[in-house]
């Protein structure tokens, strides 16, 4: 495989592709970039990038990235892919799509899916600019997971760079199926990891407003021991006590339900996935 590929991006201007342009502008890959919307437009032109039109860049590209919203890669994949020239590569940044089968597919285009797992908590930051990164892709080290449709190991390897360079800087790249992927996220790590997040806010909000908590209190107490609590049950930093432990089953007794384990069933995932895509159903 050549050190150096054709890229096209779709979606350039918008919240993620801008994400991924700006670390594709930094590689000597062949980058076309492709936007619709005026206000993409002209924030793709403002970072200094040429605009080109999507059916010229795609019909040279080795790879394209589709960094479009979920909802609208059905329309866009299918306008696009039959244009892609053959052998090349068909990458979204989400499982969601593919996995309910929305992707327009052809046999000389292989599908692929590239997801960031974002900076650890655990990450040993060293600068200010890896402790402001939360999200990823500019300074804190992170990996990825992806999926590919093809047994081709010149055609993983181009997915790894590229994947390597949109989500930079990248320690390693996990490979799964597009089914796990698909149950990591969202069932691990949105429909679970990003609502008891959301949870925590609202328990915050509660403990200040109803209670009457000083907020700086509050605050300071949660998210010193919310770090606790991760270090301790994720690596098992600490044990926890024998008081927290009761009130721990206290907690799961009062909020969690018994069935919860549920969201990782296939049918559970179909439901979960048709209602952020907007679907009635997802058909097998």
């Amino acid at each position: 495989m050549s050190d150096t590929f054709t890229i096209a991006v779709i979606g350039a201007g918008g919240k993620m592709g801008m994400r991924v342009s700006n670390n594709l502008a930094k590689t000597d890959h062949t980058v076309f970039y492709v936007e619709n919307s005026p206000a993409g437009r002209e924030r793709t032109l403002d970072a200094g990038r040429e605009l080109t039109e999507a059916a010229d860049a795609v019909a040279d590209a080795d790879i394209v990235v589709f960094a479009v919203p979920d909802l609208a890669l059905q329309s866009v994949t299918g306008e696009l892919v039959p244009l892609m020239k053959d052998g090349s590569i068909a990458l979204t940044l989400d499982p969601a799509a593919a996995y309910a089968g929305l992707l327009t597919k052809r046999p000389e285009v292989t599908q692929a899916v590239a997801h960031p797992c974002h900076p650890s908590i655990f990450l040993q930051r060293t600068t200010p600019e890896e402790y402001a990164d939360t999200f990823g892709g500019i300074a804190a080290p992170q990996d990825a997971i992806a999926a590919i449709e093809s047994d081709d190991a010149g055609q993983a390897a181009i997915v790894e760079a590229t994947v390597r360079a949109i989500y930079a800087p990248v320690v390693d790249v996990h490979w799964v199926t597009v089914k796990q992927l698909a149950q990591l996220e969202p069932t691990l790590v949105e429909t679970i990891a990003c609502m008891v997040g959301a949870l925590l806010k609202e328990s915050l909000d509660e403990a200040v407003g109803t209670m009457g908590v000083p907020e700086a209190a509050a605050r300071s107490i949660l998210l010193g021991h919310t770090q606790v609590a991760l270090a301790n049950g994720l690596r098992g930093d600490n044990p926890f006590s024998d008081a927290c432990l009761i009130a721990m089953d206290y907690g799961r007794e009062s909020i969690i339900k018994e069935d919860w384990k549920k969201v990782f069933r296939d049918e559970e995932l179909d439901g979960n996935l048709a209602r952020m895509l907007h679907l009635d159903k997802i058909e097998r």
